[in-house]
This record gives structure tokens, C-alpha cells and sequence, in this order.
């Protein structure tokens, strides 16, 4: 049975379902109709964060030019250009036994590819999700709908996964950012 999540909350994911070693981390979104003329090109990254919340260089930080982390702790399936159809538009797997030690937390993040050219943000996005599917059963264990809140933003955190003690945990995040993936990048230390 898959629990839903509203903004900021929380939920421990390895201790409430034993056995839980991978997850598949299911992105999705649409885009409504405007006059822009171009294509929207929404990117899935994860950035893998240190005790300090910063990660430490370019190992730390997975997208479509670096698609695997860590000998695959986090794998990004890769990059879908338009977004069409049902269901996820990017995956990004993650592995929580491959996942090093130093590793605390791991943010989930989209953002809008060239979204200052084409005059796009996340306020002409909508229907965007994040699902956790245990990769074992494919059985779905939590969504988290981000709703309608945004406005002028070019990238948003939708969640973080961290660790507690032996245990991961989630957290729904749906925290928007101006200055697309550059300002991410700033935010977790990589500029």
C-alpha cells in the first residue's frame, strides 16, 4: 500500500520495510500548454551530500553527463528529453548498501534544461511526483505530489533521502530554486 506525503514530511523507509536494500526513485511531471514554441527538457540529478550537507566534487552529484555514482550506489537511467507519456519521465536507482559511509544524504532534484532561453519554469509545470518503488517487487512504497506552488522557478528539490543511525529515511522537500541548475549546484556546494 503506497503512503502519500504532504510537503516536509517524513518517513523511515528501511526500518518499516525490512529487507529494503534498492529503490527505484520515480520522477514525473507535465507541462501545460503555452505559446513558447520550444520543448520543455525537465533533468533529474541527485546530489550525494556529506556530513555537512555539501558534496565534495563531481562524484557527488549524478545527472544525465554522469550517469552512475559510487559503482552504482546511485544510477541515473537517463535523460528523457520531452517528458511525453504516463508514469515516470526519469528514474535514478538507488542502491543504500553501495552508498559510502560519508554519505548522509542524497537530494533529489529537477530542473529545467536552457529554462532562461526558452522563458520556461516550474509555474507552467504541473502534475510533478516523486514515487519510492521497492526494486525488488516493483511494489510502490511512497509519492510525494508536489502540487501547483510554483511560479518562476527553474529548479526544485523534491526530496532527500538520509541516514539515521543503520536506517534511511525520506523526506518530502518541494522547495523551488531561481537560477536553475546552477543555483542547486551552489546550494550543495559544487561552485
Amino acid at each position: 500500500m503506497t503512503i502519500n506525503l504532504s510537503k516536509g514530511q517524513r518517513i523511515d523507509l528501511t526500518k518499516t520495510n525490512p529487507g529494503l536494500t534498492k529503490v527505484i526513485v520515480g520522477l514525473g511531471w507535465d507541462t501545460n500548454k503555452y505559446n513558447g514554441g520550444a520543448d520543455f527538457d525537465l533533468d533529474a540529478s541527485a546530489f550525494l551530500l556529506h556530513e555537512d550537507g555539501k558534496a565534495k566534487g563531481e562524484a557527488d552529484f549524478v545527472f544525465y553527463n554522469n550517469l552512475n555514482a559510487y559503482d552504482g550506489a546511485v544510477l541515473h537511467t537517463g535523460d528523457n528529453r520531452t517528458g511525453e507519456g504516463d508514469g515516470d519521465d526519469e528514474e535514478i536507482i538507488i542502491d543504500f548498501n553501495k552508498v559510502p559511509v560519508n554519505i548522509s544524504r542524497i537530494g533529489i532534484t529537477v530542473t529545467i534544461h536552457d529554462a532562461a532561453q526558452r522563458g520556461q519554469n516550474f509555474g507552467q509545470v504541473s502534475s510533478a511526483f516523486v514515487r519510492v518503488v521497492n526494486e525488488a517487487n516493483k511494489n510502490e512504497i511512497l509519492r510525494y505530489d508536489l502540487g501547483e506552488d510554483f511560479s518562476t522557478e527553474t529548479a526544485v528539490v523534491f526530496c532527500e533521502f538520509y541516514r539515521q543511525g543503520g536506517d534511511w529515511k525520506f523526506q518530502a522537500i518541494g522547495s523551488g530554486f531561481a537560477g536553475g541548475l546552477e543555483s542547486l549546484v551552489k546550494n550543495y556546494g559544487l561552485a
